[in-house]
């Protein structure tokens, strides 16, 4: 004890600053390389599994939001880390749908929910369901089950959270199947494909299980041509098989919910989307850190576990305007959400998050550090000098609806909530489109070290199976002892781990101990 004790000492002795020069970044990075020496996987199985997805949250909006973070806390903002970029797994996933190559968020959410890849906009249905078509919906055997499926099956509670509509394209993979992710509501049902249910009806009538349902999109469950209204309907079904259910439609309600006497909660905040968090009346819509932890107080009272889905949906909706202070500030509260989700849970939890796809968004040129991430590039020489003269900004994007090099910059307020940046190619009225490229996945808890490399989107969802022995993965639970143990050859690396544990820390026992007699 007293050498582990050394061990930290020595490392905290090394508290220096960048104005150390080579001697900071020398012990920045031995630090780190101890840290992962030291790293132990986690062979438990998972208790309980948040799946924390930030909608159109690419790499670049992940630098973005970092430094923009670290700008709000008064630093220059580089060397911020958002909350999920301290986890010790790190990974990349390919997001094309089956028949497009940059993805939709129905298409991916599918992936990662269900296990299996599917066709751009559809929900909960495998590739043979084309968009719109809804020829073979009927077929059950193209209908994908999810995590949320398989959770239930085991016991445990379940329950989504977004700051978009509970019926848009991420939660809607979920519960929903259907070839058309625009299906929210039977008023959007074509005559051409009677009796295929909307995603709405399936989610409080087919799904009616699913313990906690927070977010926006009341219009979906009253403006119907069935003249239904489906939260009422929810509810009642509850109160009559004396089960606790709440139903809420607004913060002040919603923040009078007490865990302790609920065990189902419906809250619907908005018409449609949830508020910019930039524009969010706090006395009439929650956080999505608040919605967040009572979701997580409801669902922990469950001792099988629980699963929970928690999405950042409005970064993608800030994108697709061009409006990249928005989606950066849906990115720092989304990352206020998974500091909830840290602080709450254990290391019986596995904690995920990621991306469903990215954005045509990027950062440019040479700006000097701590340059306002939303400003004008500060430093403009011979080599980054623009053909027509005029000054740009950090952030860009490929396409969408902002203005292009037209606008002259000159004097204009790029750090406004509502500017629209500057883009390349023009799609007015229409919304930017998504990006192609890999999006990151950060994991820790029981099992996070499966997440390893460069993997298929619906990779996901069988590591968060096989980590809490749900659905198609759980096999191996039924010995844990032999799965779990240093005995099997899929410990080798975690004994391994643990043997360093103990060794290197003799080891610098023994420098110390040489040094005190030389």
């Amino acid at each position: 004890m007293r050498c582990l004790v050394l061990t930290f000492l020595i490392s905290a002795a090394f508290a220096l600053s960048e104005d150390d020069g080579k001697t900071y970044w020398m012990e920045q990075a031995q630090q780190t390389l101890r840290n992962a020496i030291l790293q132990r996987h986690n062979m438990k199985v998972a208790k309980n599994v948040i799946l924390l997805l930030g909608d159109g949250m690419g790499v670049s909006t992940v630098t973005a939001a970092r430094i923009y973070k670290g700008q709000k806390a008064g630093q220059t903002g580089e060397e911020t880390q958002l909350n999920f970029e301290k986890w010790p797994h790190v990974a990349l996933s390919k997001t094309y749908n089956t028949d497009r190559q940059v993805p939709d968020s129905a298409g991916t959410a599918t992936a990662y929910l269900c296990g299996a890849k599917a066709n751009y906009a559809t929900l909960g249905v495998d590739s043979r369901v084309a968009r719109a078509d809804c020829s073979n919906i009927g077929d059950t055997d193209t209908h994908t089950t999810s995590i949320l499926d398989w959770s239930l099956a085991a016991g445990k509670s379940v329950g989504l959270v977004t700051t978009a509509r509970v019926t848009h394209a991420t939660p809607g993979a979920g519960y929903a199947h259907t070839p058309e992710r625009n299906w929210e509501t039977d008023k959007d049902i074509p005559d051409s494909c009677p009796g295929v249910k909307d995603i709405a009806y399936q989610l409080l009538k087919d799904n009616a299980d699913i313990h906690v349902m927070l977010g926006g999109g009341r219009r979906e469950f009253y403006n119907r041509k069935d003249g239904r209204k489906l939260p009422e309907e929810w509810l009642a079904d509850k109160q009559e098989k004396g089960l606790l259910a709440k139903y809420v439609q607004n913060a002040t309600a919603f923040r009078a919910v007490s865990a302790a006497d609920t065990d189902y909660l419906l809250g619907l905040f908005a018409e449609s989307h949830m508020t910019y968090e930039l524009s969010r009346d706090n006395s009439e819509e929650p956080s999505l850190s608040e919605m967040t932890r009572k979701a997580i107080e409801i669902l922990q009272k469950n001792n099988k576990g629980f699963f929970l889905l928690v999405e950042g949906g409005r970064i993608d909706h800030g994108h697709h305007d061009n409006y990249a202070k928005r989606a950066l500030e849906e990115t720092v509260a989304f990352d206020d959400a998974v500091a909830v989700a840290m602080e709450m849970t254990g290391d019986n939890t596995l904690l995920v998050v990621t991306a469903d796809h990215s954005h045509v968004f990027n950062i440019a040129g040479y700006a000097s550090r701590g340059n306002n991430i939303l400003g004008l590039v500060d430093k403009v020489d011979e080599v980054q000098k623009t053909v027509d003269n005029m000054p740009y900004t950090t952030l860009v994007y490929a396409n969408g609806p902002g203005p292009g090099r037209e606008q002259n910059l000159t004097g204009v307020d790029t750090t406004a909530d509502d500017y629209r940046f500057q883009r390349l190619v023009p799609f007015q009225p229409e919304w930017e489109t998504h990006g192609g490229e890999d999006v990151g996945i950060y994991a820790t808890g029981p099992m996070s070290h499966l997440f390893h490399g460069v993997h298929e989107q619906n990779y996901i969802a069988h590591v968060m199976a096989y980590a809490s022995c749900v659905g198609p993965n759980n096999k191996h639970c039924e010995n844990p002892e032999d799965e779990y143990s240093c005995s099997g050859a899929t410990a080798v690396v975690n004994c391994a781990v643990v043997v360093h544990m103990i060794i290197i820390p003799m080891i610098v026992c023994l420098l110390v101990k040489n040094m005190h007699t030389m």
